[in-house]
């Protein structure tokens, strides 16, 4: 695919909607929508990845294909079960829970894992082009919930959850990659997988303000963050919090605070119900300020294209306040960043 930019697409501002695309290399079909649609920005998962120079070129026709160098380029690079840039060619991050577990026993360690990690993760990212990771994940860990987070988060306790979510946000807007928090207001008590049913939490606002809200109190100024599928019955006892105004009014933007660009988590998701262009239109006119579509399916994609408009002034503002947040730092050693990070690992293992 040719990498100059579409004549005409910088001037116009972009849609609110982050776009998947179908494999390792952009079609022309896929170059020519992204090009009449304009979406913000793009997300890349395994099917995408298949060694730095094909992911390198591929981000960059991404980006031409709507005439905006800084589009924006996501992936979750979380680790453990999440990986979509895998070995050989690139390093495979632990899980979440494995860095929590040495936070318990030494959280100054914990920390500074959390950091080198996330650091270790920018820089695989940043090689190919990507500026975004869909890390730290804050939802906290509750006995009997739903897998679908487990060890995806560092822990029950929320002010550990927040510690090593700070060390690795740092540690990626180090390496010159911006966070995403996820899943606000919070996945973690979620008793079913949101990717197959709606999810329904049954505990009082007060509740979850002193513990599943916490750690994402404590990283309010992130610039990014994802929504939760979610059902809150003390919020809002029929729409899932992506889908509700009032979650998003009176948790995610009141009682967490956060003001940073908000994300709908990916709308193929079978916990939300409706066409994908009314889930996105919905989510916007809730008050995420960007809808995220990630399987790439052409006719899902057109059919959000005609319901989702340009992106708000606030988001606008939102996104332009994220990209002043990034940093790139090119004088670590990667080698001395992974031994420390492995030693640290190997300690813990042995604790």
């Amino acid at each position: 695919m040719p990498t100059e930019p579409s004549p005409g697409s910088t001037s116009t501002p972009p849609r609110a909607v982050i776009f998947g695309c179908a494999g390792p290399r952009l079609a022309r079909a896929e170059h020519d929508f992204f090009a009449a649609s304009n979406p913000l920005g793009f997300i890349l998962f395994a099917r995408n990845c298949d060694d730095p120079g094909q992911l390198t070129h591929l981000v960059a026709d991404l980006r031409a294909a709507v005439g905006r160098a800084d589009a924006p380029v996501l992936i979750d690079q979380e680790g453990g079960r999440v990986i979509r840039m895998g070995a050989p060619h690139w390093r495979e991050p632990p899980p979440a829970g494995d860095i929590g577990a040495l936070a318990e026993r030494d959280l100054a360690a914990g920390r500074r894992a959390a950091w080198l990690n996330a650091r270790l993760i920018a820089a695989d990212l940043d090689h190919v082009g990507i500026d975004v990771c869909c890390l730290p994940v804050l939802d906290l860990r509750f006995a009997g919930a739903s897998s679908v987070v487990g060890d995806r988060a560092f822990s029950a306790d929320a002010d550990i959850a927040a510690d090593l979510g700070r060390a690795a946000a740092e540690g990626l807007l180090a390496g010159g990659v911006l966070p995403a928090i996820k899943h606000m207001p919070g996945h973690g008590r979620a008793m079913s997988d949101s990717h197959h049913a709606l999810p329904r939490v049954d505990v009082s606002l007060e509740e979850l303000k002193e513990s599943d809200f916490r750690p994402f109190r404590a990283l309010s100024d992130m610039p990014l963050g994802l929504s939760a599928h979610v059902c809150y019955s003390a919020l809002d006892g029929d729409a899932p919090g992506t889908l509700s105004a009032t979650v998003i009014r009176q948790a995610i933007r009141g009682a967490i605070g956060f003001d940073g660009l908000l994300l709908s988590d990916d709308l193929s998701m079978e916990a939300l119900s409706g066409s994908l262009g009314e889930r996105a239109a919905t989510a916007v006119a809730a008050g995420c300020d960007v809808a995220l579509h990630c399987n790439g399916k052409p006719e899902e994609m057109a059919d959000i294209a005609q319901l989702v408009t340009q992106l708000s002034v606030a988001g606008m503002r939102r996104w332009a306040r994220a990209r002043e947040k990034i940093e790139n730092d090119n004088s670590s050693n990667f080698n001395i960043l992974s031994e420390e990070f492995n030693n640290l690992m190997e300690v813990a293992s042995r604790l």
